[in-house]
């Protein structure tokens, strides 16, 4: 692989547990020398003790899926010291990310205004649960809260269930990759304009604006999407999960061209001809039937060989569990996982590759730090 595209950009990050740590990840995978600001006294990242599964005093494999391949230095930023430690390290970077409650970025002085006068073109990367300047800045908050109160929970699973949440906290993540785009647009304008800035993102923000076309919908027509049965979507049909001989699959004719195409290729070409399903708007409208008739059909095979008879043919995949996901030889074929040298693992720690490719190839990575593994070498 050439040179990794962020090679040369140094990121300072005051960051803990998920969103803050998956964002700053994803500029490690493509180059970015990414150094976690740890309080030794407190422990460090508290996703170093997250269990069950430890890697000794201070590490976990939940701490090594979302720091691998950056640096750890321990400065206490309520300290003389380890302030003024802090801010040589700030002379020397482009950006301070972190990941704290919306009213702590000003009490450690992590702001621009705060540090531009150390470094005029630092960029700032703010990560909260609700933002800074409003009245629930001091609030703590959590992915689920955010997926509860923007409405996920209403639009995911069954009609007649409870409300469901995601089985993993996307909301993080998706913030995370925000923080991760803000950054690097300060960082291009401070190059430009040689004068940095804040950037900000919230889980809360970040939720509302995932509703996407939902709430364009709400906003306009005063329409409130539900939820549909088989988690279908709310306008096209079939697009859901489908029954099959042996489990579950789910289907989505996502365009009239591949309801065609599913008519052809299972041999359903009664249905359609079949004026119920004659196009999006009527299979929409008689959805419970259309849910019977392609259920009828796709339980006289199994799972897999749907996979074989529609795969690039017509949108459909199989629901798998985790071990099944991670297991699938398509999982191993495109790259998706890479074992990372470890001391506390002889054979080396199984992980999730980046989901980068740069000409062709995966960056590959090293594992996480130890806290405050590098405060020597940065601090000299």
């Amino acid at each position: 692989m050439n040179q990794p595209l962020l090679s040369g950009l140094r990121i300072l990050s005051v960051e803990q547990y998920g969103a803050g740590p998956y964002g700053t990840q994803l500029l490690s995978d493509l180059g970015a020398e990414v150094i976690k600001i740890e309080d030794a006294q407190r422990g460090g990242d508290v996703s170093r003790s997250v269990g069950p599964y430890m890697l000794g005093d201070g590490d976990s494999e939940f701490f090594q899926t979302f720091s691998k391949g950056k640096k750890s230095i321990a400065l206490d930023l309520k300290s003389d010291d380890g302030r003024s430690g802090f801010e040589a390290l700030v002379k020397t970077a482009d950006a301070v990310a972190n990941n704290l409650r919306g009213d702590q970025q000003a009490k450690l002085g992590i702001t621009f205004d705060a540090l531009k006068a150390v470094n005029p073109k630092i960029v700032c990367a703010h990560l909260s649960a609700y933002g800074r300047d409003n009245e629930r800045a001091a609030w703590p908050g959590y992915d689920y809260l955010m997926q509860a109160e923007a409405g996920f929970m209403t639009m995911t699973g069954e009609p007649d269930g409870p409300p469901v949440r995601f089985g993993l906290s996307m909301v993080d993540f998706h913030t995370g990759s925000h923080l991760a785009t803000a950054l690097l647009a300060g960082v291009l304008s401070a190059q430009k304009t040689g004068e940095g800035c804040d950037v900000d993102v919230s889980l809360f923000d970040t939720a509302l604006h995932q509703l996407s076309y939902p709430a364009t919908w709400y906003l306009n027509q005063a329409h409130v999407t539900g939820r549909l049965k088989r988690g279908a979507h709310p306008s096209i049909a079939p697009s859901q999960l489908v029954r099959t001989q042996d489990g579950w699959g789910l289907l989505m004719c996502q365009t009239p061209k591949f309801w065609t195409i599913w008519c052809e290729v299972s041999g359903a070409a009664d249905l359609a001809e079949d004026e119920r399903f004659r196009d999006t708007a009527a299979r929409r409208k008689n959805l419970d039937a259309l849910t019977d008739a392609v259920d009828a059909v796709m339980m006289k095979d199994t799972t897999a060989n749907w996979m074989e008879r529609l795969g690039g043919k017509a949108p459909f995949a199989p629901v798998l569990d985790i071990a099944q996901a991670l297991d699938n030889p398509y999982v191993e074929a495109v790259d998706m996982i890479e074992t990372v040298d470890h001391p506390e693992t002889p054979n080396g720690l199984r992980t999730l590759a980046s989901p980068f490719r740069v000409n062709g190839q995966r960056p590959a990575n090293t594992r996480a730090p130890k806290l405050g593994e590098h405060t020597e070498e940065l601090l000299k």
